[in-house]
């Protein structure tokens, strides 16, 4: 082609940089249009086994290859990503749940995956009925012919409960049912889901993977290839795309998870063992701890423990005072989330149960973080002051 203007060089350059860098970082791939060879190789294709990029959409190289690390990680057939851990939440109910279906639901599910099935599923036609976390092989009896997912969530969302999900899965898999797990808590190592019967699990990212408070991402992760299509084909439609910027973060994060994770369980379990001590405290929910529902089970399907737990405050202290507590302490900060360095705090009086289970406005959990523990333990104790 002739010599191109100052305009066309802009878009179209001729410059070259040597080829042959290597760095131990994953390189950013940004990009929303992909570029193929050959007009007859153009085509959208969600598999990135029969077309490896078609559209930024479906993923780039930095993308594809967080996923691929999850996988791996979680020992699963195929992982996909998603902009949060709802996002992959929503995913699998929308794969495979459909209006007319049954769904069994535990009951110490996390908050917005219950007010998906209730305001948003159960309008689309789906029939979510929510069971006792401790149920274990006694969910038998609540399978329909038209049953077709179970989710579990083990340690339950702020009660902590452990399931015993080798026994809900064999009661699934004899009704055909898909079971799906929220592994959030585990960060996917301490908790092998797939040995233990899951078919599907979900991480938010957000929380240990990335570690620092500061990115936003989902996984979900299928056990075999029927299942990986399954979801693949409905993802495709969903436009959840995914920043490689995150994604590039959240490398970086694998790299420091085991150094993190016993760091926290470490401080974890001495802030508990604490608290589980003092008089205004009337139970410590943590599931390494024999005061948690389900800790039998915990001892023997898990190998560590992280970094998130809650006190159930002694029935004596009203409200008003666990608020002002909350409102003392100097280093746990007021938020939501965890996983993150930081320590946080933050009142649980709103949650929806059906099954009984602790007083309402008596449950604040803890998030902890890479504080020295001495001060962790030193602030907690200063503002029981206001406790009375």
């Amino acid at each position: 082609m002739a010599s191109k203007r100052w305009e066309t060089r802009l878009i179209h350059s001729d410059a070259r940089i040597p080829a042959g860098f290597r760095s131990l970082a994953t390189p950013v791939f940004r990009g929303s249009t992909t570029l193929f060879e050959r007009a007859a190789d153009a085509g959208e294709d969600w598999n990135h086994e029969r077309a490896p990029y078609t559209y930024g959409l479906y993923g780039t190289p930095t993308t594809l290859e967080l996923a691929s690390r999850i996988a791996e990680l979680e020992q699963g057939a195929h992982t996909f990503l998603t902009p949060g851990g709802q996002g992959a939440i929503s995913l699998i109910w929308l794969t495979f749940a459909k209006a007319g279906d049954h769904v069994l639901v535990s009951d110490s599910v996390y908050g917005p995956n219950r007010a998906l099935a209730t305001k948003i599923l159960t309008r689309l036609g789906v029939n979510t009925e929510f069971y006792p976390p401790t149920i274990g092989a006694d969910i038998e009896r609540l399978f329909r012919p038209n049953t077709s997912l179970v989710w579990c969530e083990t340690p339950g969302s702020v009660t902590f409960e452990v399931q015993d999900v080798p026994a809900i899965a064999a009661a699934a898999h004899r009704h055909g049912a898909i079971v799906a797990l929220d592994n959030t808590w585990s960060a996917g190592v301490f908790f092998d889901a797939f040995a233990h019967g899951a078919d599907v699990t979900m991480q938010a990212l957000t929380k240990y993977v990335g570690g620092h408070s500061d990115l936003l991402l989902g996984s979900v992760t299928v056990r075999d290839e029927a299942l990986y299509e399954r979801i693949g084909s409905t993802l495709q439609f969903l436009g959840m795309a995914v920043s490689p910027d995150d994604c590039s973060l959240a490398l970086r994060g694998m790299q420091t998870l085991a150094v993190r994770l016993r760091a926290l369980e470490a401080s974890t379990l001495r802030v508990a063992r604490w608290l589980a001590e003092r008089p205004e405290i009337e139970r410590v929910l943590h599931p390494a701890l024999p005061s948690c529902p389900g800790h039998e089970i915990w001892r023997r399907d898990f190998t560590g423990s992280t970094s998130v737990f809650s006190v159930v405050f002694d029935e004596r202290i009203g409200a008003d005072r666990i608020l002002a507590f909350v409102d003392a302490l100097e280093l746990f900060e007021i938020g939501y989330s965890w996983g993150g360095v930081t320590s946080l705090a933050v009142p649980q009086f709103t949650i929806r149960r059906n099954t009984p289970s602790f007083r309402r406005n008596s449950i604040v959990r803890l998030n902890i973080g890479l504080e020295a523990t001495e001060d962790l333990i030193a602030d907690l104790e200063q503002a029981m002051a206001v406790l009375g």
